[in-house]
């Protein structure tokens, strides 16, 4: 018995060192990631027909020197009021179809870019909102320059819930912001990446190394402290209104981080748990009640014109 605990000891140390030299070698990934999604070009061409709404290609230059590329989007009878919209990781601005279709149809105008990084925009790295928080700054000071915004608002999935968040606090031209499936900071979501999607216990225990080694990995190749990147440090710093939206079935990003988000939040603030929704699901799983609540929300908090 003593040989198979001793064995189980050993076996567990070597699983535990192994994820620190695996979370080594994938840490500086997390900031190249790859494009998984093709543009939806025909897909979004038919929201467009459906809802009557003109798009326009928007290049912006960031303070960087980065190139972002995207569409403005305008219904047929617009209000003046503006959404952000900011897509997953991996993705482009296609991504937010089904979101800009709904607020389309409720007449707001709407951005759609793809983040740096990402899709047509130019960037070396994805940095999760340290320097896309900017990114949006520029954007918003270059739809300003062009259009008429009565109100601005911003709503995003995953990685742009993140963006959105992060962008709000040094943006205070964004009255509200819903966001769906947003990760609390970088390093807490990493445990749950290390968890391998079934416990962020196993990212703070066994695979803590991984965790611990990707971060460091990050922080030499980024330039940048993780720790700064940061929704939960975000809702604080400015009380501008928050929709947090998760899913009970979301294992990538569990309703932990929206909790977290959520308490730490100064300003008026909503958490809406969906029921059986998965990871960046919630619209395909409710949608005429996602629908509802992220107009009603945005419709509640008109800010400053």
């Amino acid at each position: 018995m003593r040989r198979v605990i001793y064995i189980a000891i050993v076996m567990l140390t070597l699983l535990s060192a192994a994820s620190g030299f695996i979370g080594n070698a994938i840490g500086p990934g997390v900031l190249h990631p790859a494009n998984l999604n093709p543009e939806r070009l025909e897909e979004a061409e038919q929201v467009f027909k459906r809802t009557s709404a003109t798009k326009v290609d928007f290049a912006v230059r960031a303070n960087d020197g980065v190139e972002l590329r995207g569409w403005k989007v305008v219904p047929p009878s617009p209000k003046g009021d503006w959404v952000l919209l900011f897509h997953g990781v991996s993705d482009n601005r296609t991504g937010d179809l089904g979101h800009a279709e709904f607020l389309l149809r409720h007449h707001y105008s709407v951005v759609m870019m793809d983040s740096r990084a990402h899709g047509q925009s130019g960037g070396d790295m994805a940095t999760y909102g340290w320097k896309e928080r900017y990114d949006a700054v520029a954007v918003t000071d270059a739809l300003y320059s062009n259009e008429k915004v009565r109100h601005l608002y911003a709503h995003g999935v995953s990685m742009g819930a993140a963006i959105a968040l992060q962008s709000a606090a040094d943006e205070p031209r964004i009255a509200a912001v819903s966001a769906e499936d947003p990760f609390a900071s970088l390093r807490e979501v990493t445990y749950d990446y290390a968890g391998l999607d079934v416990s962020p216990f196993l990212g703070k225990t066994l695979f803590r190394p991984a965790s611990i080694f990707a971060v460091r990995a990050v922080t030499r190749a980024g330039g940048f402290n993780p720790d700064d990147v940061s929704p939960e440090k975000s809702v604080a710093q400015r009380p501008f209104p928050v929709l947090l939206i998760c899913g009970t079935n979301d294992h990538r990003i569990p309703c932990r981080h929206a909790q977290a988000i959520y308490d730490a939040a100064t300003g008026p603030k909503e958490l809406w748990i969906v029921q059986g929704a998965g990871h960046a699901s919630a619209l395909g799983q409710a949608p005429a009640a996602y629908e509802n609540r992220v107009v009603s929300f945005f419709e509640k908090y008109p800010g400053k014109p």
